[in-house]
């Protein structure tokens, strides 16, 4: 049948995205293999895609009788994933989404933006009832007594840009922190992309530490980032001026009226090394007659970012929530543990993000050329199962 397929989406994939390279060379690390990589490689990727991610689930579409269509080269057992996923090297996956983020850049994916933003965030993924690997992280009760551990990461994605691509991640441990983690993955990520590739970053309050403020000077990318008490001196100092004034600026989006507040001249805390800080007030008032009001600070000057773009740059953080991590842990079993040893939970939250750009990718730009309509999500899984002539599963998120 026409339409979208596993076999036409790999195509896509090895010709457009220039990935025949990483689905050949994947970094496996098995001393004697028997399988190829890139055939178990792709099977994890095809489970995405399919949003059938355990490692039983794969084996089972690998030895079904659909195997020509699914682009699968042989069939092997979930127990070959576990021996391949501990000892595959992650940094080639890492590079793959980065070169696929240039050549969506050059094929103009972004080109309707006026901007581009990487949004850097942190959250729990898996939970267990023991500690089995050095990123298990205890949580405790009301009593501080251990109840379970789980694992955290700080995740970064383009945001802002008409289309969310989330491309890396970086776990912590017991003694590590989320703003740690977001420093250390800013450092890894902008080098490689280029200093030209992004405008900015957009953080949540927990990120808006001196350290990180200062990361994101050295590496030349501006900052957008949310205020809250944290900050009390400027907080009570933007509140005392902002409450007594009218808005600065009114407008529409969607149906809701934005109110701006927004003035460039506030002083930094004493050891922020920026010369003045410059903060942005939106009050939100929705048809429903709900009100959200939020205070953002930024280095972006008026004469460069005006009240408008700077408040699109704001709401942008939210992408990383819906489209990253709400989309990546309902759909495509980020949460999930395959199998719990360190190297394969990286190698699996990496192929989790790269199935998602490749078919947001596919869906959204390469589907959608000329007068196409986009097919939402849901429908793209859909045609995948009918084309391979089997019934769909039931959703799992």
């Amino acid at each position: 049948m026409n339409g979208p397929s596993l076999r036409r989406l790999k195509l896509y994939a090895a010709g457009r995205l220039k990935l025949k390279r990483y689905l050949a060379h994947c970094g496996d690390g098995r001393a004697q293999p028997r399988l190829p990589a890139r055939a178990l490689v792709w099977a994890m990727l095809a489970g995405q895609f399919l949003r059938q991610t355990a490692f039983h689930a794969v084996e089972a579409i690998a030895r079904s009788a659909r195997l020509r269509k699914t682009g699968i080269e042989r069939r092997f057992s979930d127990d070959t994933l576990d021996y391949f996923s501990e000892r595959a090297d992650p940094a080639p996956t890492r590079q793959a989404l980065i070169d696929v983020l240039h050549r969506a850049k050059r094929n103009k994916t972004f080109q309707d933006s006026p901007s581009i933003g990487l949004a850097v965030d942190g959250t729990t993924v898996g939970r267990c009832s023991e500690q089995r690997c050095r990123w298990c992280r205890p949580y405790r009760n009301e009593k501080k007594q251990i109840v379970g551990y789980r694992h955290q990461l700080a995740m970064v994605s383009v945001v802002g840009s008409g289309i969310t691509l989330p491309f890396d991640v970086e776990p912590y441990g017991p003694k590590d922190s989320e703003y740690a983690a977001g420093q250390r993955l800013l450092r890894r990520v902008v080098p490689t992309l280029g200093a030209r590739f992004a405008d900015y970053v957009v953080v949540d309050a927990g990120f808006a530490t001196n350290t990180f403020l200062h990361v994101c000077d050295e590496l030349g990318l501006p900052v957008v980032a949310r205020l809250k008490d944290n900050l009390p001196e400027l907080s009570t100092a933007v509140e005392k001026r902002f409450s007594t004034q009218r808005p600065h600026r009114v407008f529409k989006d969607g149906n809701s009226r934005i109110e701006i507040w927004d003035a460039e001249d506030f002083d930094p805390w004493e050891t922020l090394r920026w010369e003045t800080v410059r903060v942005l007030r939106y009050r939100q008032q929705n048809p429903d007659g709900t009100v959200v009001q939020a205070d953002w600070f930024t280095n972006f000057s008026k004469r460069k970012v005006v009240s408008l773009a700077l408040y699109r740059m704001a709401k942008s953080r939210w992408e990383i929530e819906n489209q990253g991590f709400n989309d990546c842990k309902s759909y495509q079993g980020l949460e999930h543990i395959c199998h719990h040893h360190p190297n394969s939970l990286l190698l699996g939250w990496l192929l989790t993000l790269l199935a998602l750009v490749i078919s947001r990718l596919y869906r959204l730009r390469y589907l959608h050329r000329g007068t196409h309509k986009v097919i939402s999500a849901c429908q793209f899984v859909r045609l995948l199962w009918l084309n391979l002539g089997a019934p769909i599963p039931r959703e799992s998120g």
